[in-house]
């Protein structure tokens, strides 16, 4: 159960407590940063929902999406260790970086050696290729359109020549793969087919999860200025960041309800309405200036913070003592995302069940 826990902790905050034994499973949940596959499990059942809602239900379906989920998993690991890598090896990723700070880095922290490293990336990357060649015997060879473009998109969103992050080009990458790339691709290894609807309806959370990498570009956008990163929110400044961001959440719900009424999602999508709430506490939190310390943090935070944290926050700990800081819109943007995209795939999920039943 200790062990059991200290993955709970480091898939909630991206961390473990230093005073808990690291074992190579919450080694490596630390070095993939498994905090945040939750976004591209959503983002792929979204794809499989709606293709049971379709019409195309079956066991061997349960199964193939149980294998799309995983090499999703592999693949957002191999796109999270090898922006390490490239941000490193382009002198982005230092000691005084935030990068370095919210959580720990594989290479600056001396968790891996640079070899394993990109052994691990290489073995992902393997391990997905395998997948994708068996899903082109499931559905045809146009799967490997999709696998391909995720895969160009997460190579070059930091690595060269193209350093899609460094150009305002990162934030519409990861759009492109957490919206159409994945939901339609996963869509498509299920229903062998990839209607213009399917592709409307990857939209939502797509948007979605394009707010949680602007809030963390926003969190950054003093160090990256300095290193030359020219992201979508160093382009556009403060307050215009922030603006897209306010328009990409309104968007989220305006989207979902539009499509809903011309039955391009089904009715049950509108559960993710439920997290209005939630939208405008984010909101609420983009008009304020970031808090300067974690101890300020904790106070503007303090009524989503879970329990548990509360009980072991302890104000005399240096700032690099605690998860996730100084990450604050991005923490913020994961914790909206997880709720309303968890609300928007259990809405799918239900219209799916009564499709199916």
């Amino acid at each position: 159960m200790g062990q059991i826990s200290n993955w709970l902790e480091v898939l909630r905050t991206c961390n473990l407590s230093p005073d808990k034994e690291m074992c190579p499973v919450s080694k490596w949940l630390i070095i993939t940063r498994a905090c945040v596959f939750v976004m591209t499990i959503l983002s792929g059942l979204i794809g499989g929902m709606l293709a049971v809602i379709d019409g195309h239900f079956s066991l061997f379906n349960l199964f193939n999406l149980l294998i799309i989920v995983i090499g999703l998993m592999l693949a957002h690991a191999a796109n999270n260790m090898l922006n390490d890598y490239w941000d490193v090896r382009q002198g982005i990723d230092t000691s005084d970086y935030p990068r370095a700070k919210y959580a720990p880095h594989p290479i600056l922290d001396n968790m891996v050696s640079t070899e394993t490293l990109l052994t691990a990336i290489a073995v992902c990357y393997v391990a997905d290729f395998i997948i994708a060649i068996y899903f082109t015997f499931v559905a045809g060879w146009q799967v490997l359109l999709f696998a391909f473009a995720g895969v160009f998109f997460s190579v070059f969103y930091v690595a060269p020549p193209l350093n899609l992050k460094h150009r305002g080009l990162g934030e519409l990458a990861i759009f492109l793969i957490w919206g159409p790339l994945i939901t339609v691709g996963s869509y498509y290894v299920l229903a062998k087919a990839a209607p213009v609807k399917v592709w409307l309806a990857s939209i939502p959370y797509g948007l979605a999860v394009t707010t949680v990498i602007m809030g963390k570009h926003l969190d950054k956008a003093e160090k990256d200025s300095e290193k030359g990163v020219k992201t979508l929110a160093v382009l556009l400044g403060n307050d215009g960041a922030v603006t897209v961001m306010r328009i990409l959440i309104m968007s989220f719900y305006a989207v979902i309800a539009v499509f809903s009424i011309f039955r391009i999602l089904p009715w049950w999508s509108l559960l993710a309405f439920i997290s209005v709430m939630q939208a405008k506490r984010f909101m609420a939190t983009l008009s304020e200036p970031a808090p300067a310390t974690p101890q300020e943090a904790f106070k503007m935070a303090e009524d989503v913070i879970p329990k548990d944290m509360k009980e072991k926050f302890d104000p005399n700990l240096p700032a690099d003592a605690y998860p996730l800081w100084p990450l604050w819109y991005a923490a913020w943007g994961v914790w909206w995302t997880r709720i309303a995209g968890g609300l928007f795939v259990l809405g799918l999920l239900i219209s799916a069940i009564i499709k199916a039943i």
